[in-house]
């Protein structure tokens, strides 16, 4: 069957960024001029998944009200004549039919997939973490859908980390490969350097067969008490096809400060409307650091 719908975990508490997130959710942090889990829709949508499920918990309010009418807003603008601002603030509620459910319990980001499962159904489907953002120029879960209709099974997005960072990922072991499509054969969570099976990590983007939701339900707390996606994926490996994409483009970690400052630095500087001056800015101040 093919792929067409995605889920969202964006349950987390955010507590790296506080006290920004005391009160607003961390998927709300505005990455140059737009929330960061705008740009997690938006590339869901652009690989054609336009049926979109996100997990959210306690104080996710805002996030509904992002990608829902601003009719007062929408009628001040209109009657100002100011079209480009109306363009901006319809577009979110425009990118995709977008559908809710708590978590609840916070017991892991296994536990946030399963929530999914009667919204899912018996169909393969795409799980975008909301830390993970992906160049829009770059094609990761379109090329990840195509893997997963051709051979299968589940989908798992690998990026190449230095060997002494794995710890902080699970890492993947692989045994044989197409290009930048590889046969995963085994998944740890955040393995020690020295068990580490291979240097590549896993990032926020999967493809998944239906099938994890009942490994899921079986699968018990893992590494940090936390129902473990890894784990189940794990499981899959024996009964049905799991594969890796090995991503070598452009990825901004907005889960993280300082990658977080990176990510908007590196965004803006390749808007045509904010690189320039931005640069130019750059290259002045720098030398008098």
């Amino acid at each position: 069957m093919a792929v067409k719908k995605a889920v969202i975990p964006a349950a987390g508490l955010g507590t790296r960024f506080l006290p920004a997130t005391k009160a607003s959710p961390k998927e709300m942090l505005p990455v140059v001029d737009k929330p960061a889990i705008q740009y997690v829709v938006e590339e869901a949508v652009r690989a054609g998944l336009e049926d979109i499920l996100m997990v959210t918990g306690r104080n996710k309010r805002p996030l509904e009200d992002h990608f829902d009418r601003a009719v007062e807003l929408e009628q001040s603008l209109e009657a100002k004549g100011d079209e480009n601002k109306l363009a901006l603030v319809q577009e979110p509620s425009d990118l995709a039919t977008i559908h809710y459910v708590r978590q609840g319990d916070p017991r892991g980001l296994g536990h946030a997939v399963l929530t999914a499962a009667d919204h899912v159904g018996q169909q393969p489907f795409a799980v975008l973490l909301g830390d993970d953002l992906i160049d829009f120029r770059d094609t990761l879960l379109e090329q990840m859908i195509a893997v997963q209709e051709r051979e299968g099974g589940s989908v798992v997005a690998l990026m190449e980390v230095p060997a002494d960072q794995i710890s902080l990922y699970g890492a993947a072991a692989v045994e044989s490969s197409d290009g930048d499509v590889v046969r995963i054969t085994g998944l740890v969570e955040k393995p020690a350097v020295e068990d580490a099976p291979s240097n590549l990590a896993i990032i926020g983007r999967y493809v998944l067969s239906p099938t994890v939701f009942d490994v899921l339900r079986r699968t018990p707390p893992g590494r940090g008490g936390e129902i473990q996606l890894t784990d189940a994926i794990s499981e899959l490996i024996d009964t049905e096809p799991v594969h890796g994409v090995v991503f070598r483009g452009r990825r901004y970690d907005t889960g993280d400060r300082l990658d977080y400052l990176k990510a908007v630095v590196r965004l803006a500087a390749d808007r045509e409307d904010l690189g320039p001056p931005l640069l130019d800015w750059l290259r002045e101040w720098l030398p008098t650091r």
